[in-house]
């Protein structure tokens, strides 16, 4: 029995040269052909894209000349794209889906292999199970991964070059006036994070009045001065920095595939995942007077209730991962779908994450109202009330997994920070609901070996304590 692989929250990733190698991923890639062939689309073809991360160009042409090798015609792309322009080209080119090589936000030493359906969006968790089992089946058989080289491909006209990006910027093109905010006049800092979403700020935003101040859009697979490649508060220092210092409106950052979003505020001020879904939330449904129900994920915030009840939407609550949110989204026909970390997906766009657009509608939100993104976070609050969040993450010996899970289990408290525990859910991880309106979450990371404890309460000083109570029931 060869190596376990098994999709996580996104795909499945692992530590390149490890357990990532060309064998794993060709398995993975024959497991795909394995089942296109028996759900009978293989003459539709599929997509392979890449990120910018190390031997990726590499990783995505060893997927295609297995694909290749089972018949399957390839539209593989001829440079590393953003995951959501890589899945919206699925319905451009009408395929059967699409294999991204991306470890998303993992440190430098991953990579992974995500697949998209023929919708677009994030396998669902029937699907991610057809493709484990089959990978095993594999493995137990000890069947041969059919290969053509890519050469060869290309001569019988079984691998295709592709660009995806001009159709997915006309496509946005519909969804935002670019115009407008090409001429408003804004000066916005664009960090692409060393990662795929390098210069498409660019290319949306300038041409007028407007300028985008590039930071960190040139390849660098190390990620040098981050941890990881993930747009939060502790990896955007210089972006924090260089805001304020440029005189900047507002600044953006992209994760390692461009499907995440962070922003920091014209005073350099980090604006935290959840307030950011909320503005997106609250964009929709107030300046572009949008109405369907909205979807979230447990870990994120509870602000979509509130805006849920100002709008007179409904609001749908899933388990973490775009595998359970994408799904609910096309079966509710919700307008956005959302999770804390800072993944939204839209209507009328494909039901999967997209750190470009969501900026771009976050700067649409400014020049609508007329507000910097500081007072766009009090316009947020004055309508829902003040929210304050934070997450704590923690590795942990793999063999204590089962005695975190009994000590959160056994604590059963009646408070916490002096306010009763009203619910306690455990359709992922362990969500206390407090009668105050906050709630504390205890989770493992799907993708990782880390406990996730988040917190989300009325006061920034209660934050700290909720999270110190959230480890202290795990005894960590």
């Amino acid at each position: 029995m060869g190596t376990e692989i098994k999709f996580g929250t996104d795909g499945w990733r692992a530590v390149i040269a490890e357990d990532y190698t060309y064998d794993n991923v060709r398995l993975c890639a024959q497991s795909v052909a394995s089942y296109l062939h028996d759900t009978g689309v293989t003459d539709r073809g599929f997509v392979v894209g890449y990120d910018t991360r190390f031997a990726s160009e590499h990783f995505g042409v060893a997927v295609a000349e297995v694909l290749a090798g089972n018949g399957i015609v390839t539209h593989l792309c001829e440079k590393a794209a953003p995951t959501p322009v890589i899945s919206y080209s699925i319905l451009m080119e009408q395929a059967a889906g699409a294999a991204v090589i991306t470890a998303s936000h993992n440190p430098a030493i991953w990579n992974g292999f995500k697949y998209k359906p023929e919708y677009a969006g994030s396998a669902s968790p029937e699907v991610v199970a057809e493709l484990e089992k089959r990978i095993v089946a594999i493995q137990q058989e000890g069947a041969s991964v059919k290969r053509l080289p890519i050469a060869a491909a290309v001569d019988k006209g079984l691998v295709h070059y592709l660009d995806p990006a001009p159709k997915y910027l006309q496509h946005i093109g519909e969804l935002v006036d670019l115009k407008k905010l090409q001429r408003a006049g804004l000066r916005i800092v664009a960090d692409a994070m060393y990662g795929a979403g390098a210069g498409y700020f660019q290319r949306l935003l300038e041409g007028g009045s407007t300028g985008v101040l590039p930071l960190h859009q040139e390849r660098n697979p190390a990620f040098p001065g981050l941890e990881r490649p993930e747009p939060i508060d502790e990896n955007l220092h210089e972006l924090r920095r260089v805001v304020p210092e440029q005189g900047a409106s507002l600044g953006l950052a992209t994760d390692g595939d461009a499907d995440r979003i962070g922003a920091v505020d014209e005073n350099g001020h980090y604006i935290n995942q959840l307030w950011m879904y909320g503005l997106l939330a609250l964009y929709l449904l107030e300046v572009r007077k949008w109405r369907g129900p909205l979807v979230k994920s447990l870990t994120t915030t509870s602000m979509i209730e509130e805006l849920g009840k100002l709008y007179d939407v409904p609001v749908y609550e899933t388990p973490v991962g775009f595998k359970y949110i994408g799904p609910k989204m096309l079966q509710v026909g919700a307008i956005v779908g959302g999770e804390e970390s800072g993944g939204f997906g839209f209507r009328g766009h494909i039901p999967e994450r997209d750190g470009v657009l969501s900026g771009l509608f976050l700067t649409d939100m400014m020049v609508s109202l007329s507000r910097t993104p500081s007072e766009l976070v009090q316009y947020l609050f004055d309508k829902v009330g003040p929210h304050y969040y934070d997450r704590l993450d923690l590795t942990f010996p793999a063999d204590q997994r089962q005695a975190i899970i009994q000590r959160i289990r056994e604590a059963k408290p009646s408070t916490i920070d002096g306010s009763r525990v009203t619910e306690v859910k455990t359709v992922d991880g362990f969500k206390f609901m407090l009668a105050d309106g906050g709630w504390l979450l205890v989770r493992f990371s799907g993708t990782e070996p880390v406990i996730r404890i988040y917190t989300e309460t009325d006061s920034p000083e209660r934050v700290e304590r909720i999270i110190t109570a959230g480890r202290q029931m795990a005894g960590l």
